[in-house]
C-alpha cells in the first residue's frame, strides 16, 4: 500500500487472514509470516483517530500489507487495530515510538524474536492468542517430511520417500478448521502397523496404566483400532474432542519445543500420519502414527492427563528460553516416558513407553533407576534420546503431578499469567486488574453452581 486512500480499504478485510508459509523442500511457496511484524494498537473512538494512526506509518513510508479492526476488550470506548509490515523498514522504530505517545495501548509482535508488551517493562517470545494462530508455526518443522537422516531405514527407498512426500503435503495444506485428509494405506503399511498392534496389545494389561486400558477399548469400538486397519486421524480427533476437548493436527516432522508446547495450550496435538519404514517395524527414528495413536491418543481421552498435558503448554506460553527446555524435558519425562504408581504397582503412562514393545518390559525392571516426580529436579536432567532411558520419574497420580508442575510453573519469570478459556479457544492475559477482575467473575459463577449442586445433593 503506497498511500493512506489504500490503507483505509484495507481496513474493510475485516478477518481476513492472509497464511504464509516458510520455504523449504516440501513447503509452499507464499508469504513468509515469520519474517513480519505486527502491531496491535488500541485508539479512543473520535472522529479521525484512526486515520491519524494510518497518516502515522504512512509518513515513515511504511507499507502495511495487512489491517484489521474490532471493538477493544478492554474499552468499550476504544477500538484495537491489528497492522502487518516489514519490520526491517527502515523507518519502524521511529514511527512506533510516535504511535506509543498517541495511542492508547501498544503490542508489538515479532514472529521470530520478541513481543513487546506496553504493559511491561520485559519483552517475552511471540506466542500464539487464539487456536487458529497455530497455522502460523504448524510447518516450521525442523527435520524429516521426505527429507531423511542417511542412517533413517527408509533413506535409500525411493518409494518410502515419495510416500513420506504424500504424507507432508497433507500436513502443509492443512489449515485450522479444516477435517484432516483420509489416507488409504497400503497393505505393507498395514502389516507394519499389524506387527506392532499385536505385540503391544500383549503388554497393555500389565504394563499399561489404568487411564490408557480403560480407553484403548473404546477407541478399537469408535475409531476403528484393529490389527488390519490403520485409524484416521479425524476419526480419532473427533473421538478426543468428544472426551476431552483435545484435538489431532496432522504435522510433516518435528516441530521446535516451542512450537509443540504452545499446541498443547489450545488441546491441540501435533500428530504425524506417516508410518515407519517396514524394514523395522519395532523401530523408529521419529514419531509416526503408531507411536501417536497407540502412545499418546488414548491418554489424551483422560481428564485428568489431558488437563496435566495442558498445564505443560499453558506454562510454555511466553516462557524465556531456558525455561522451555525445561518443560519439554518435563514433558519427555512425563507424556513421553512417565511412570505412574496405582494400585501399588508401578505402570507406564508414557506414550514413548506404550508405543515401544521392548522400553515397555524394560522400564518396569529393576534395571533403570526410578526416582521420584520432583519437577525442579526433572527439568535439568539430561536424558539419551537414541536408547533406553536410564532413569524414570515415578508420579503417584496425574494430579498429584499436575498441581506439583503448577506450582513449579510458578517460577517461571513472565510478567503475566494467562487463562484458557474454551468458549472461544483464546488464550487470555492476565496482566491488569479488570482481567483478573473477569476472571474471578467467572470463577465465582462456576463455584456458585458447585455449592448449589452440593446443597441439592445433601437434601
Amino acid at each position: 500500500m503506497d498511500n493512506l486512500k489504500d490503507m483505509k480499504n484495507s481496513v474493510e478485510e475485516i478477518g481476513h487472514n492472509a497464511q504464509g508459509q516458510t520455504t523449504g523442500s516440501y513447503l509452499k511457496e507464499g508469504e513468509d509470516i515469520a519474517g513480519t511484524m505486527e502491531v496491535i494498537f488500541s485508539v479512543n473512538e473520535e472522529v479521525g483517530a484512526l486515520a491519524k494512526a494510518l497518516r502515522l506509518f504512512e509518513s515513515h513510508k511504511i507499507n502495511l500489507t495487512h489491517i484489521e479492526s474490532r471493538p477493544s476488550k478492554r474499552n468499550r470506548d476504544q477500538y484495537e487495530f491489528f497492522v502487518r509490515f516489514d519490520p526491517e523498514a527502515p523507518g519502524v522504530k521511529s514511527a512506533l515510538e510516535a504511535l506509543r505517545s498517541s495511542a492508547a495501548s501498544v503490542q508489538v509482535h515479532s514472529r521470530d524474536t520478541t513481543t513487546e508488551n506496553s504493559d511491561h517493562d520485559d519483552t517475552v517470545p511471540w506466542f500464539p492468542r487464539k487456536i487458529a494462530d497455530l497455522d502460523r508455526f504448524a510447518n516450521q518443522i525442523l527435520s524429516y517430511g521426505s527429507d531423511l537422516d542417511s542412517d533413517h531405514p527408509g533413506f535409500t527407498d525411493a518409494v518410502y520417500r515419495a510416500r513420506r512426500k504424500e504424507f507432508a503435503d497433507i500436513a502443509f495444506n492443512y489449515k485450522h478448521g479444516q477435517p484432516i485428509p483420509r489416507v488409504e494405506y497400503t497393505e505393507q503399511e498395514i502389516n507394519t502397523w499389524r506387527k506392532i498392534f499385536t505385540e503391544l496389545r500383549k503388554l497393555f494389561p500389565t504394563h499399561a496404566c489404568r487411564e490408557h486400558n480403560y480407553v484403548f477399548p473404546l477407541l478399537m469400538e469408535n475409531c476403528g483400532f484393529r490389527e488390519d486397519n490403520i485409524p484416521q486421524l479425524e476419526d480419532v480427533s473427533n473421538f478426543l474432542k468428544d472426551c476431552t476437548g483435545f484435538t489431532l493436527r496432522p504435522v510433516a516432522g518435528l516441530l521446535s519445543s516451542r512450537d509443540f508446547l504452545a499446541g498443547l495450550a489450545f488441546r491441540v496435538f501435533h500428530s504425524t500420519q506417516y508410518i515407519r519404514h517396514y524394514s523395522k517395524p519395532m523401530y523408529t527414528p521419529e514419531p509416526d502414527v503408531c507411536h501417536e495413536l497407540l502412545g499418546h491418543a488414548p491418554l489424551f481421552a483422560d481428564p485428568s492427563f489431558a488437563q496435566f498435558s495442558q498445564e505443560i503448554g499453558l506454562a510454555s506460553l511466553g516462557a524465556p528460553d531456558d525455561f522451555v527446555m525445561k518443560l519439554a524435558t518435563l514433558y519427555w519425562f512425563t507424556v513421553e516416558f512417565g511412570l505412574c504408581r496405582q494400585d501399588g504397582e508401578v505402570k507406564a503412562y508414557g506414550a514413548g513407553l506404550l508405543s515401544s514393545f521392548g522400553e515397555l518390559q524394560y522400564c518396569l525392571t529393576d534395571k533403570p533407576d526410578i526416582r521420584p516426580f520432583e519437577p525442579e529436579k526433572i527439568s535439568v536432567t539430561k536424558y539419551p534420546i537414541t536408547e533406553y532411558q536410564p532413569i524414570y520419574f515415578l508420579a503417584d497420580s496425574f494430579q498429584d503431578a499436575k498441581e506439583k508442575l503448577r506450582a513449579w510453573s510458578h517460577t517461571i519469570p513472565r510478567p503475566f499469567s494467562v487463562h484458557y478459556n474454551p468458549y472461544t479457544q483464546s488464550v487470555e492475559i492476565l496482566d491488569n486488574k479488570d482481567h483478573i477482575v473477569n476472571l474471578a467473575a467467572n470463577i465465582k459463577g462456576d463455584f456458585d453452581i458447585l455449592v448449589d449442586a452440593l446443597q441439592k445433593v445433601k437434601m
